[in-house]
């Protein structure tokens, strides 16, 4: 959790006092240092042999995988469907899809295996970790440019703020650890997501003139959701799941996640800019000579009717008005994503006790304890009466 703390406020100490590609730049000697603590300190899993790799399913699906990213990347700035190259990319990733899908589902050995999606709660988690990953990078995506671009705060700052999402996200999990085997994971994740919509419907009472406090506790209570949502979804998900597909399982969540990241910032930043178009065509019908707002200021000299300077201005003042609704729409949209889910939540299984060994077995009234013999292990009082796992 140092990361989600400090990430943001590190970024933005780079970013003021020397260069914004030093925040990439940055990766290169902690990706090293994990590399060499990787190669040092974990050992080498076993190898299944006896397996055969999907050549052909692996490359259907990465061809899908990277013709979606593509699309998602370059979408906004080419005008979606309107541009050729964003129409082949999206026939290439919906028709290699397809093609993985029918694969899998009539190959002997298949690169992911059809049964994982039986799974009830394996299934309904990748449904609710797509829109955590929505959560999660969108409101990254919005945030400093809401708070640089409308409200003039510097770019350190910007960081400071964010990095209190970090704080709550931390104190969640030491939380979630703590109350994990005794409350029903499936309350904690309904926690998470209510956090999250309250987040949201606070960040849509913001204004550009609104103070560090209400960025700060808004934040925070997405940090909050957020860290009682990724332990639990990530418990529940896998604790009916066969344990030969977790391996599998684990690697597909960590996709989909990833995935929703991609997809939640794509509609957020268009869902921005179209909603600021139309906010301004709407607040532009309203400036009008015959408004009284608009005479009073003609009348005090602040706006020149035909002064391509003061018309410049108030141009600005609506675009800089329909911008700020555009954000608040956004935040609304995400405030929904965050509500909507919650009934499937309750539709998952409860995960079953960690460990059934553990529990005593139930002898009935207790007998006098005899001598034990040497050798007699069994009935020993180190060796105790536990249920043996079935």
């Amino acid at each position: 959790m140092v990361g989600p703390i400090c990430g943001p406020s590190l970024g933005g100490v780079l970013t003021e006092w020397y260069d914004w590609r030093w925040v990439f730049f940055i990766n290169l000697p902690l990706g090293a240092l994990a590399l060499a603590g990787l190669a040092a300190f974990v050992p080498e899993s076993a190898i299944d042999r006896t397996r055969r790799f999907d050549l052909f399913g692996f490359m259907l699906l990465t061809l899908a995988i990277g013709a979606l990213q593509l699309l998602l990347d370059r979408g906004h700035s080419l005008d979606w469907f309107a541009s050729g190259e964003i129409l082949i990319e999206a026939i290439v990733a919906a028709g290699c899809f397809y093609l993985f899908v029918a694969h899998i589902a009539t190959a002997r050995h298949p690169f992911m295996e059809p049964a994982l999606f039986r799974d009830r709660n394996f299934s309904l988690g990748l449904v609710l970790i797509f829109v955590v990953g929505i959560i999660l990078l969108a409101t990254l995506a919005l945030l400093p440019p809401f708070m640089q671009n409308l409200m003039g705060y510097p770019v350190i700052d910007v960081g400071v703020l964010l990095g209190v999402r970090g704080v709550g996200t931390l104190i969640a999990m030491i939380t979630v650890g703590r109350l994990s085997g005794k409350v029903d994971m499936r309350y904690l994740a309904v926690i998470g997501f209510v956090c999250g919509t309250v987040s949201m419907w606070d960040a849509t009472h913001f204004t550009d003139e609104v103070g560090p406090w209400p960025l700060i506790r808004s934040g925070f209570v997405q940090g909050l959701g957020l860290g009682f949502l990724f332990v639990p979804l990530a418990t529940i998900a896998f604790a009916t799941l066969t344990p030969k597909y977790r391996n599998d399982g684990t690697s597909i969540f960590s996709l989909v996640r990833s995935i929703g990241s991609s997809i939640g910032v794509s509609i957020v930043i268009t869902y921005l800019a179209r909603a600021t178009q139309t906010n301004h065509a709407i607040l532009s019908e309203l400036v009008t000579p015959f408004r009284p707002a608009i005479e009073a200021a003609i009348g005090n000299g602040l706006i020149t009717p035909g002064d391509p300077a003061s018309m410049a201005a108030l141009n600005a003042t609506v675009t800089r008005q329909a911008r700020l609704i555009g954000y608040l729409q956004d935040f609304r949209l995400l405030m929904l994503a965050s509500l909507l889910p919650i009934p499937l939540v309750l539709l998952l299984r409860k995960a079953p006790p960690v460990s059934r060994a553990s529990k005593p077995l139930d002898l009935g009234p207790a007998k006098p304890a005899r001598h034990a013999r040497p050798g007699d292990a069994e009935t020993s009082p180190a060796a105790g009466l536990t249920s043996s796992p079935r």
